[in-house]
């Protein structure tokens, strides 16, 4: 079984998105790409920068804190960006 990760994209405009995957590195990389395989809402919207990453254990964990994340105010995002928070554990 593959080990799961959440990680955070910053665009060129400051906005951050959120996704899950099993390769960090290799994803980020499909991200700024662009087609066919990067997400489509961050085509056009480079420079990219990578700003958070962290092992979410199994791909239904990494999820609910992708969904979790997403649903936090920018200023929350920002912290677990900076490395001022932790991912909670109660998902």
């Amino acid at each position: 079984m593959a080990d799961w990760f959440v990680y955070m994209v910053r665009t060129a405009r400051g906005s951050l998105y959120t996704g899950i995957t099993t390769d960090v590195e290799r994803r980020f990389n499909e991200h700024q790409g662009g087609a066919p395989r990067g997400a489509r809402s961050l085509r056009g919207k480079g420079p990219l920068e990578l700003v958070f990453s962290a092992p979410a254990g199994d791909r239904s964990r990494a999820s609910r804190l992708e969904w979790r994340i997403k649903q936090w105010p920018r200023p929350r995002k920002e912290a677990l960006a900076r490395g001022e928070l932790s991912l909670p554990d109660d998902v």
